[in-house]
C-alpha cells in the first residue's frame, strides 16, 4: 500500500457537517490523555477511507504556538500507527470517522503521546474489528 504512512489532504476531516454529525452521533472511547470519537458509515464518493481530525483544547493551553505543538505531535504519532485501521478498512464498503481531542492539562512530549495514542488506535481497532466480524 503506498503512501501507508503519510497523512495527506484527503485524509484530513475538514467538513464541518461531518464533524458535527461525529460529535452529535458518534462513539467515544478515551485513555488519558486522549479522547477519541469515531464513526463509521457506509462509503460514498470521498477517496480516503479513514479521516482524521485533532484539537486540543484552548482552556488549558493559552497561547496559539502551544495549541499548534501539541497538534503537530498528535498528528505525527496517528501517522505512524494508523496502518492497523487502514488495513482493517481496505477492501470494505465503510468509512471511518476519527476525532482526536488530547484532553490533558501539561505540555506532553512525543513518546508519551505516540505510546497513549498506540493504546488507544489498538482499541479502537479491536472494537472494529468485532463489529466486523458480527457483521459478516
Amino acid at each position: 500500500m503506498p503512501g501507508t504512512f503519510s497523512y495527506a489532504r484527503q485524509e484530513k476531516l475538514k467538513s464541518r457537517k461531518q464533524i458535527e454529525a461525529l460529535f452529535a452521533s458518534g462513539r467515544q472511547l478515551y485513555t488519558y490523555p486522549f479522547k477519541i470519537l469515531y464513526q463509521t458509515t457506509p462509503q460514498n464518493r470521498h477517496p480516503a477511507l479513514l479521516q482524521a481530525g485533532v484539537t486540543v483544547s484552548s482552556r488549558h493551553f493559552k497561547k496559539a504556538v502551544q495549541r499548534n505543538r501539541i497538534k503537530r505531535l498528535i498528528r505525527e504519532a496517528y501517522r505512524n500507527n494508523k496502518v492497523e485501521l487502514q488495513q482493517l478498512i481496505v477492501g470494505k464498503p465503510i468509512g471511518l470517522y476519527l476525532f482526536i481531542i488530547y484532553v490533558g492539562k501539561e505540555m506532553p512530549d512525543g513518546n508519551k503521546l505516540s505510546v497513549g495514542l498506540q493504546k488507544l488506535l489498538i482499541q479502537l481497532y479491536s472494537i472494529l474489528h468485532e463489529m466486523d466480524i458480527k457483521n459478516t
